[in-house]
């Protein structure tokens, strides 16, 4: 007696088959962070940028992928030949119960013994540190950019101010231009 199919074909222009292709969330798939520390380029001149993978619980996946990660007061920490991540608020996961994590606990920064060397001794540069600049999936892990960063001063702030104001009325005069000039 032959064996019957427990499967069935579905034709290639069928709806169902497009959205199986397409991904359920954007933060997961990669094509969105998720989450971007928009303080860190006013506060700090971000010299170099570097990746490494961050050790977590299985809750604080999930809350990252419900978009409850915070870096705003975060920074990067070198101790004893590891990296870790200080003050990365994650918030509580939404259907967690009592085991669910701590939201502000230090956690480990994956990085090989070469990068946490070459870290180590440009963080011990006077007025350099390690800033989170964005939490986002890579292959359904979660990782986490990590700037070489020197603080600014209030006039640096004011300057860089200044600077993106004059390129923002030069491309709107650019802008106005082309449109006098195409009629």
């Amino acid at each position: 007696m032959p064996r019957q199919s427990s499967h069935t074909i579905v034709p290639k222009d069928a709806p169902a088959a497009k959205k199986a292709t397409q991904p359920r969330d954007p933060v997961a798939s990669g094509e969105r962070d998720a989450a971007h520390n928009r303080a860190a380029s006013h506060n700090y001149f971000l010299l170099e940028k570097f990746e490494a993978g961050v050790a977590l619980r299985g809750t604080e996946v999930k809350s990252i992928r419900e978009g409850k990660a915070n870096l705003k007061d975060s920074y990067g920490l070198i101790k004893d030949g590891e990296a870790f991540l200080l003050n990365l608020h994650i918030g509580p996961y939404s259907h967690g119960n009592m085991a669910n994590h701590d939201e502000t606990r230090t956690r480990k920064l994956l990085l090989h013994r070469e990068e946490v060397r070459k870290l180590l001794s440009k963080t011990q540069i006077k007025g350099h540190t390690l800033i989170p600049t964005r939490l986002y999936f890579r292959k359904g892990r979660v990782k986490c950019e990590l700037a070489l960063a020197k603080g600014k001063q209030d006039w640096d702030k004011r300057e860089t101010e200044r600077r993106r104001e004059a390129d923002r009325e030069a491309r709107a005069a650019i802008k106005v231009n082309k449109q006098r000039g195409g009629r």
